[in-house]
């Protein structure tokens, strides 16, 4: 960002403007295009899109997926490379994971719980990027290509929940596909009716059962947004306050940081594998 534009921003208006999403969706007067202001992003309702987390989700998963193919196709057994070993650690610490906490046969697990790992990591370690360096180019082509001023452009997927909550929901909807595949809906309505207290106690098994079932998609994705925004937000915070002395900060709390990005990533992966391999067992 320029030195004359930061300074003419308080510290409030530089971090509201790093935390916004470049918005696209259906203006009140019934036409369609960017919002400029975060008021006519919230007037656009539940249909709205965030065009930068889409753009940068869709990018890294398939940056990762065109890797890994390519490192497969030339894998080989006689003179493996030191990424083609990097790439096996990865699917043996991840299958290893796999075999620890689901004890059951599915040959979506161990795929699942990959994609989710690598591209958690991978959106959690766009938020290592400098917070001014591509917003900030963003915003000079936002300003100078399209005559948008203070265009917002979010580059960390996981600081929005959407992108999070999209990812808890689907593996919730394979929870309960997967609970009542294996159960049956009558064992899965069953083991919400009449656990933990028995049968006689169904309302009181009901109060404790349905909040906890409904707090899995909860507890991921919203453990990984607030993990990932408050990182984010501190960052915001050192750049606004410390101006040219940020740099050591940053590096201390980017160091910090390296231990989260990945850790936030396992958490997900582990807790997906846990909940799909309860879903798995017979209903008692």
């Amino acid at each position: 960002m320029a030195k004359a534009e930061a300074e003419s921003q308080t510290v409030q208006d530089y971090i509201v403007h790093h935390l916004a999403n470049l918005t696209w969706g259906r203006h009140p007067d019934g036409h369609w295009g960017l919002a400029h202001t975060p008021e006519e992003a919230a007037e656009m309702g539940f249909l709205a899109i965030h065009v930068d987390t889409m753009g940068w989700s869709l990018a890294i998963g398939a940056a990762f997926l065109l890797w890994f193919r390519w490192v497969g196709l030339r894998a080989t057994a006689h003179k493996p490379g030191a990424i083609q070993n990097f790439v096996e650690m990865i699917f043996e610490f991840v299958d290893n994971r796999v075999s620890e906490g689901f004890m059951f046969k599915n040959r979506l697990i161990a795929p699942l719980s990959l994609t989710l790992f690598i591209w958690i990591l991978l959106m959690n370690t766009m938020d290592l990027v400098p917070v001014d360096w591509i917003t900030g180019i963003a915003a000079l082509i936002g300003e100078h290509v399209f005559g948008f001023h203070h265009m917002p452009f979010k580059i960390v997927p996981t600081t929005d929940p959407n992108i999070t909550m999209g990812m808890a929901l689907n593996v919730f909807l394979l929870v309960i596909w997967y609970s009542i595949k294996n159960k049956g809906l009558g064992g899965f309505l069953g083991e919400l009716a009449f656990h933990p207290f028995g049968k006689w106690m169904m309302p009181f098994n009901l109060m404790i059962e349905i909040p906890t079932l409904l707090a899995k998609p909860v507890s991921l994705g919203l453990r990984l947004f607030g993990n990932l925004y408050a990182g984010e937000l501190l960052f915001l915070l050192i750049a606004a306050l410390l101006g040219l002395y940020q740099l050591p900060a940053h590096f201390v709390w980017a160091v910090f940081h390296l231990l989260v990005v990945p850790l936030q990533a396992f958490v997900f992966m582990m807790l997906t594998i846990v909940y799909l391999n309860a879903a798995h067992e017979p209903a008692h």
